[in-house]
């Protein structure tokens, strides 16, 4: 049975919205305010994490971002492990995946990610996909949860676990530092011990 890991980079205050500005947020790009030696320990974190997994779960939108900004044509290491990867989107109208190893999953969301966490064995990672991360916390149907904590504040935008109907008790299992001022948080579901 696979593993549902919901991997995220947010803000200090938890916002995963345009980090790179491609929706014309109000603080679109604020990823970029990473440099140096905190851009390449996320980045080598976030490859880590590629090579580690066995399947990627994401949106039409998140994939279509993939996709417009040339994941599927790079060359190097990390793309080249993402193309190798399964990738599942969900989606009702995208119909012809370009991507190389990718299929849609139709139908209803939560059967969908139910039949596909009971047919993969290992890590299905959930990169973005910001409605369908919201419904897998909403419904419990995620192991982990990853957070890379960048050390800035935006007071608005979307967030993760920004829109659930209750409350969700969280464990944390790890913390650590990621370059000079990043923190990687993992969470699973459950009461804190």
């Amino acid at each position: 049975m696979g593993k549902i890991v919901i991997s995220e980079t947010v803000s200090l205050d938890g916002v995963f919205q345009d980090p790179v500005g491609a929706e014309g947020f109000r603080f679109a790009g604020w990823f970029d305010q990473l440099v140096g030696s905190d851009r390449q320990a996320w980045a080598k974190v976030e490859f880590e994490e590629a090579v580690g997994a066995d399947a990627l779960l994401m949106g039409r939108l998140t994939y279509e971002w993939f996709v417009a900004r040339g994941w599927a044509s790079r060359d190097g290491d990390w793309p080249d492990r993402l193309r190798e990867l399964p990738k599942y989107v969900v989606s009702s109208t995208l119909e012809d995946p370009t991507w190389v190893n990718s299929a849609v999953l139709e139908g209803d969301v939560l059967d969908e990610v139910a039949k596909l966490k009971d047919g993969v064995d290992g890590e299905i990672v959930v990169y973005g996909s910001g409605r369908l991360v919201q419904a897998l916390i909403e419904h419990d149907l995620f192991d982990e949860l990853r957070l890379i904590v960048c050390p800035f504040a935006l007071g608005e935008g979307e967030r993760p676990v920004g829109r659930i109907s209750d409350r969700k008790s969280l464990r944390l299992t790890a913390c650590r530092t990621v370059g000079d001022s990043l923190v990687s948080l993992t969470y699973q579901p459950g009461v804190p011990a």
